[in-house]
C-alpha cells in the first residue's frame, strides 16, 4: 500500500488495502491511494498519477470522472481480451472511491453456454425439418400410394431421426460427465480388455499393439466412461481413415506408473490449422464429410472431458496425406 497525498489519509485505507479487489482512491483526477491488488494489476508507480494515465481506458476514466461516478465494463486492462467490470463512488468528501473486478471467466462462460445453445439447437433443427418435411409429403396421397417412394422417404427419416437420437445421447453424456467432473473415479480398469471389446464392435480391420508380455494394463477409472473414449476414438478412425486400410491401437504401461493409448488411421489426415479446435464442442474440420458419416461434432469433446477426469492428457497429430493419431495418457493405479 502506498499513500501520498492527504487526501487519502482521510479515509480508512487499512480496510481497503485489504480487500481482494483491486481498488483506488481518486482525488481531483489523480490517484491518491492503490491498495496491493491494483497495485498488482497496474503497477505501484499508478499513485501520484494522472488517473488516465493510470488506466489508459476512455470508457474507465469516463466513468470515474462523471459527476454522480459511474459503472462500467471495460476490456484490455490486464491482459488484451480481459473484461474488467469498473464502479466509481464518490464518497462524501468527493474522493472517488474505484473498484475493479475481474469478469473475464464469467463473460466467457457465459459466451460458450450461448454458442453451446446456439450450436445444438442448429444442429437438431436440420434433422428435424428433414424429418417434418418428409412426413408431411408422406401425408400426399400421390407420394403415400407409391411403395418405392414411401420406402425411400421413411428411410430417411429413420436415419435422420437416428442423428437427433445420437445428438441427444451425447448431449446427455457430456452433462453426465460434467456432474461428475470433480470426482475422482476409483474402479479397476483393464484398458486392454476394453480396447479389444471396442475393438470388436466394428468390421473395420483394427489391430491391436501390446509390448511383449503385457496382458492387462490397470488404471483407477470409470470403466464406462474409459469404454466411451476407446470407441469414440476407434469409431473415428473407422470414419475418416482409408477405407482399406487398418486402424491401429497401441497400449502401453510405461515405468513411470503412465499407461498410454493411440489410435492412428492412414486416412487423408488434417490440415494443421484444425487441430487446436478439434475437440471443440460441435466444431468439423470436414462439416459435410462429418455429417455424411453422421458424425454430432461432440465425440472429441467427450473424450477430452472423460480423459481429464481421469487426471490425464489427450492429443490429436496429423498431416494432411498422412492420416492421424489421437493419444491419451492416464495415470496407472498402485498394484
Amino acid at each position: 500500500m502506498r499513500l501520498n497525498y492527504s487526501m487519502a489519509k482521510k479515509h480508512d485505507t487499512e480496510a481497503l488495502a485489504l480487500l481482494d479487489l483491486p481498488t483506488l482512491l481518486v482525488d481531483a483526477g489523480r490517484v491518491v491511494f492503490a491498495n496491493r491488488a491494483a497495485a498488482g494489476l497496474l503497477g505501484a508507480h499508478i499513485v501520484g498519477e494522472d488517473v488516465r494515465m493510470a488506466l489508459r481506458a476512455p470508457a474507465a476514466v469516463a466513468a470515474i470522472a462523471a459527476p454522480e461516478g459511474g459503472h462500467v465494463k471495460v476490456t484490455g486492462i490486464s491482459v488484451s481480451g480481459s473484461l474488467w467490470d469498473l464502479a466509481c463512488h464518490i464518497l462524501s468528501d468527493g474522493t472517488r472511491l474505484v473498484m475493479l473486478q475481474d469478469i473475464s471467466i464469467q463473460s466467457s462462460v457465459a459466451r460458450a453456454h450461448a454458442d453451446f445453445v446456439a450450436n445444438a439447437s442448429h444442429e437438431l433443427r436440420t434433422p428435424l425439418a428433414a424429418v417434418l418435411g418428409y412426413v408431411e409429403t408422406l401425408g400426399d396421397p400421390k407420394a403415400g400410394d407409391d411403395p418405392a417412394t414411401r420406402e425411400r422417404f421413411l428411410g430417411i427419416i429413420k436415419r435422420e431421426a437416428q442423428r437427433m437420437q445420437a445428438l441427444v445421447e451425447d448431449l446427455m453424456s457430456l452433462s453426465r460427465i460434467e456432474a461428475v467432473k470433480h470426482d475422482q473415479p476409483e474402479e479397476r480398469v483393464d484398458l486392454i480388455a476394453l480396447a479389444r471389446e471396442a475393438m470388436g464392435e466394428t468390421a473395420h480391420p483394427v489391430h491391436l499393439e501390446l509390448a511383449e508380455g503385457q496382458s492387462e494394463i490397470i488404471i483407477l477409472g470409470d470403466r464406462g466412461q474409459m469404454a466411451q473414449v476407446l470407441r469414440n476414438l476407434i469409431d473415428n478412425a473407422v470414419k475418416y481413415g482409408h477405407p482399406e486400410k487398418p486402424v491401429t491401437v497401441t497400449l502401453e504401461a510405461s515405468r513411470s506408473g503412465w499407461a498410454s493409448l493411440t489410435v492412428r488411421d492412414e486416412g487423408e489426415g488434417i490440415a494443421p490449422d484444425h487441430l487446436p479446435r478439434l475437440t471443440e464442442r460441435f466444431y468439423r474440420a470436414d462439416a459435410s464429410r462429418s455429417r455424411a458419416v453422421g458424425g454430432t461434432g461432440l465425440g472429441l469433446s467427450i473424450v477430452k472431458h472423460i480423459v481429464e477426469r481421469h487426471r490425464g492428457r489427450f492429443d490429436i497429430a496429423s498431416r494432411p496425406g498422412r492420416g492421424t493419431t489421437a493419444s491419451i495418457i492416464v495415470p496407472m493405479t498402485v498394484l
